[in-house]
């Protein structure tokens, strides 16, 4: 199972990585790393007094996988576009998942795919050639 990124802080400490692989279009950045836990209200150090429901383990080793998406409208303007991309970058992790290193993961579109070449804003055209291209991507990640 692959869990999400869902907070702002999270995308900013991968974003700060500079990228591990890159393809025309796309971008990985990769952290070994653990998503921020939920900020409790009200808490801001440790404490080391007596709980009532202890922590878990402190150990901090990583064995999961975490991936994030970063798909802007200025680079695919329709919706029907980003969330097939978003489908193609999910699709391509889980078949590369087991090859992966465990931690943070973020996938980025850098540029938008040629209007030219793809005229249809979800064509089959468009959807293999993305998840070519993110096979690819995720094979030279992996190393």
């Amino acid at each position: 199972m692959i869990g999400r990124l869902l907070r702002k802080s999270d995308f900013e400490r991968v974003l700060a990585v500079p990228p591990c692989s890159r393809s025309p279009h796309f971008a990985v950045h990769y952290m070994y790393a653990h998503p921020n836990g939920p900020r409790q209200p009200g808490v801001d150090t440790l404490s080391t007094g007596d709980a009532q429901n202890p922590p878990g383990s402190v150990d901090n080793s990583v064995s999961a996988l975490w991936l994030g998406q970063v798909i802007p409208k200025r680079h695919a303007a329709r919706s029907v576009t980003r969330n097939m991309l978003r489908r193609q970058v999910r699709a391509a992790m889980e078949r590369q998942g087991s090859r992966l290193r465990p931690g943070l993961w973020l996938v980025r579109l850098r540029q938008p795919f040629s209007k030219k070449d793809f005229v249809s804003a979800d064509s089959s055209a468009l959807r293999s050639a993305a998840s070519a291209e993110l096979d690819r991507l995720f094979e030279r990640a992996a190393q």
